[in-house]
């Protein structure tokens, strides 16, 4: 590279660090382009990292199998997934022909056995029953005069030896939720069943002006991680 016959000393000493510097950069630059300076080197990629959520399905089934009712039959998004309204089993029998009774196991009382299980992947830690509002309303068009035939209405719940829930009324239980035992607490997809039975009558209490009236009462079963 030619010089400027009028540069200063100090200008010509600056063009030749920086030809100086060129030239160095260069030969690493060759050197880094032949692997001249390379290491070794030995490494591993981990292809399958992966997380998935499991689930908790609970299902609902009559004293014989059959038709079932699932958490997940609920429709729209994964969440409303979760809370089924189901309408095939009822618990307090819908029999209309009950008349007053003594107790529980006598005459005239009703007998209902549904069986629960996780077809999920998830184990559950914690097993609910719910008992909502009791509503009541006339059973045709002859019907007696009382207002409070929730609180004529005895419910007692069983499963197999165990009781869950002891003889009350369904006034008593409405807005109140049970926490079942843990030995009750359906495996995670294992395919057994948890029965629950449950007997309903008319307390021996209830005159004439019970006719014709009929009880109604949610039960939410809950099953959580």
């Amino acid at each position: 590279m030619a010089q400027h016959p009028s540069a200063s000393p100090q200008q010509r000493r600056f063009i030749a660090l920086i030809v100086a510097a060129g030239l160095v950069g260069a030969v690493f630059m060759s050197l880094a382009m032949t692997n001249t300076l390379s290491a070794f080197v030995a490494s591993i990629t981990n292809s399958n990292d992966t997380a998935a959520t499991g689930s908790l399905v609970l299902q609902e089934t009559g004293a014989t199998g059959g038709a079932a009712c699932n958490s997940t039959d609920g429709a729209g998004g994964i969440s409303d997934n979760a809370y089924a309204t189901c309408t095939t089993f009822n618990k307090y029998g819908g029999s209309t022909t009950m008349t007053p009774s003594n107790a529980a196991g006598t005459t005239n009382t009703v007998s209902t056995t549904v069986n629960f299980k996780n077809t999920g992947t998830v184990a559950a830690n914690a097993f609910t029953m719910a008992f909502g509002a009791c509503t009541q309303s006339n059973n045709g068009a002859a019907n007696g005069s009382a207002t409070d035939f929730c609180s004529k209405l005895h419910v007692k719940v069983v499963s197999g030896t165990t009781t869950v829930q002891a003889d009350t009324t369904a006034a008593a239980l409405a807005n109140t939720t049970v926490t079942l035992p843990a030995s009750l607490i359906p495996a995670a997809n294992s395919g057994t069943t948890v029965p629950f039975t449950f007997t309903t009558y008319i307390d021996n209490s209830a005159g004439n002006a019970y006719q014709g009236l009929q009880a109604s009462q949610p039960i939410t079963w809950s099953i959580s991680s």
